[in-house]
């Protein structure tokens, strides 16, 4: 159990959400949804391309069982902010040992789309890798033992290594209770990971005392990898908050930078959240409410940063930043690990 209560979060000023927020709602989607959020977006031969999670049920009684009816839909977009929803999901995955797949990261890498993802299964929570070249047929490149997640892919290798962030989940290590950290591994061709080791630990920040983990693939930039990454607070006061009995975690999204060349330095991190939940739409209405999980970010030419994220377990966002300001946070305003 945490030993100390997280008091209110702020969404740093630099921050601005986009005013058509949401941008992806459950009305969006032609088949069903209840939920959709944690999208991968990327760009990808000339479109913006998101994968979305779908999780679909009663959304009038607010029933939803993931377990059994989650899987990923597709949609394109010309300017990053419109976006066509496609008429059928993408991938779903069920069989005698898959239960569901979800959660997808998109990186591009040397002309090639990979995407990462989360799959549960009857002896597991596991990550895999799968590339694709058309959204439609996904070859799965390898699978982790039990129990990871949040798998992001940096957009080049480093070292003549793949590089990945990865969020295991060691509870009869870490005591019998969340206490999750960021860690990252290395690969020669994306099927074989080791060399892992930790990057981020809860108590490396202030405004988590229950997990850390990756968000959205990192971005390029001159002066090193410009990393989200998702915080975690527990509150046992909290109430309802949401569809389920009660929902006492709040997310959050912090913000870093890591050396071009060895991505396990932190070479400075904002001390404060870039995002906490403070939107309507963010803390009200939803599946659980108070969430807030970046799935996608892209620098674009003119240097404005779009940072995709999840609201609430129910909705896709948009918020923007100048990449001036984001490495400003990490390098003048923040803390160096």
């Amino acid at each position: 159990m945490s030993n100390f209560t997280v008091g209110p979060l702020f969404s740093s000023p630099v921050i601005t959400r986009h005013p058509a927020n949401p941008i992806l709602a459950p009305g969006d989607v032609p088949y069903g949804p209840a939920m959709v959020f944690n999208a991968g977006v990327t760009k990808f031969k000339g479109k913006y391309v998101m994968v979305f999670r779908n999780d679909y049920g009663d959304e009038a009684k607010g029933i939803v069982a993931p377990h059994h009816t989650t899987n990923l839909g597709l949609a394109f977009s010309d300017d990053g902010i419109k976006w066509e929803v496609q008429p059928e999901p993408c991938w779903s995955w069920h069989d005698e040992e898959v239960i569901r797949v979800y959660d997808p990261r998109l990186t591009v890498i040397g002309g090639q789309c990979y995407m990462c993802f989360a799959v549960d299964t009857k002896h597991g929570l596991r990550g895999g890798i799968a590339v694709t070249e058309d959204f439609r047929s996904f070859e799965v490149l390898s699978l982790s033992l039990p129990d990871n997640r949040n798998m992001v892919l940096f957009p080049e290798l480093i070292g003549g290594k793949y590089v990945r962030l990865e969020r295991p989940l060691p509870v009869y290590s870490r005591g019998g209770i969340d206490r999750f950290d960021m860690w990252m591994s290395d690969s020669p061709d994306l099927k074989y990971w080791g060399n892992s080791r930790l990057l981020l630990a809860v108590e490396d920040v202030a405004y988590a005392n229950d997990k850390v983990g990756p968000g959205a693939p990192p971005v390029k930039t001159d002066k090193g990898w410009l990393t989200l990454f998702h915080a975690v607070d527990l509150d046992r006061s909290r109430g309802k908050n949401g569809w389920e009995d009660s929902w006492k975690k709040r997310y959050t999204t912090g913000i870093m930078l890591l050396d071009l060349h060895d991505p396990g330095r932190v070479i400075g991190r904002a001390a404060a959240p870039l995002l906490a939940p403070e939107a309507a739409y963010e803390t009200s209405g939803g599946f659980r409410n108070d969430v807030i999980f970046p799935g996608g970010m892209i620098l674009e030419d003119s240097g404005e940063v779009k940072i995709y994220y999840g609201a609430a377990d129910t909705v896709e966002c948009l918020a923007t930043a100048h990449v001036d300001d984001l490495l400003r946070l990490c390098l003048e305003g923040g803390t160096v690990k």
